[in-house]
């Protein structure tokens, strides 16, 4: 896989990269719809879609995605690079829970993968995805680790900037223990989020009380959990309706709501368009955001 076959496979365990610019999105066309984990890294001028979200690239900027759907719109002469890979290669949950797959760069509440670089930690992230690329090319016995080690590292040093860009650092200094709860409930939400709509139903997981839970998002300046519930069905939702033909009464029924016209009330009110409306104008072009 790849044109380099900058890729590693042993038994479960699944790693690969690819370089590209402008001129060969062909190159991780194949790639980005694959169920792997994915760590872009896009040089200022890029323009993409993650979901329903578009970003433009001012500087250089990391991008972590997991289940999203990612449509890459437009480069620049300055290459980018993709990391992907499975959760057998790296995710196990014995790693640090932060810095693992279910940490706050993927499923954070906030839907937001980006993390942006200055001067040198571009310098720094350039380094570290080229030695991981050095370790494809070499396919020494220790190369797995040692790509594993430069990883690790990545995400790190991504997750530091993410808490600075993302959550406000004197909130993140006086409560940091609070951020756990913040990255737990995130990891509950998406496993749980199609079946568990109530506030209760995490706060009963976390083992705190439904109020406690608002409170501590409060203190983080977030919005409320119920708010959160409610915008990952509806990012649901909107997948399903712009990439798949199931009818509304299928995907609210999916995402575990028996009464069609509630669902279709609450997408309405949210979005500010009917599904159907939506999918129709989506397609055509229009932008809705939560």
């Amino acid at each position: 896989m790849g044109s380099d076959n900058l890729f590693f496979e042993d038994d479960y365990k699944k790693f690969g990269f690819e370089n590209f610019s402008q001129n060969n999105f062909e190159r991780v066309e194949r790639i980005k719809s694959l169920p792997y984990i994915k760590v872009l890294y896009l040089p200022a001028g890029y323009e993409l879609t993650v979901d329903f979200t578009h970003y433009k690239t001012e500087s250089p900027s990391l991008f972590f995605i997991t289940y999203q759907l990612l449509d890459i719109k437009k480069g620049s002469a300055d290459e980018a690079s993709l990391i992907f890979y499975n959760r057998d290669f790296y995710c196990i949950q014995i790693h640090d829970k932060e810095v693992a797959c279910d940490g706050l760069l993927f499923h954070n509440v906030f839907e937001n993968p980006k993390v942006e670089l200055n001067d040198s930690e571009n310098i720094i992230i350039k380094n570290l995805f080229e030695s991981i690329k050095d370790e494809l090319q070499a396919k020494d016995s220790s190369s797995e680790e040692m790509i594993r080690t430069y990883l690790k590292q990545v995400i790190i040093r991504a997750t530091r900037k993410w808490k600075v860009q993302n959550i406000e650092t004197e909130t993140l200094k006086t409560n940091p223990q609070e951020l756990d709860i913040f990255r737990d409930f995130s990891r509950y939400l998406e496993i749980h989020y199609r079946e568990k709509h109530n506030v209760s139903d995490y706060a009963e997981m976390l083992h705190v009380a439904p109020k406690t839970l608002s409170h501590k998002f409060k203190i983080l300046n977030l919005e409320s959990p119920n708010q959160y519930i409610i915008n990952r069905i509806l990012l649901e939702a909107k997948r399903l309706l712009f990439y798949t033909d199931k009818t509304v009464k299928e995907i609210g029924y999916d995402l575990g709501y028996e009464d069609p016209a509630y669902f279709n009330r609450l997408f309405t009110q949210k979005v500010g368009s009917t599904p159907i409306n939506f999918k129709k104008n989506y397609s055509a072009g229009k932008k809705y955001n939560i």
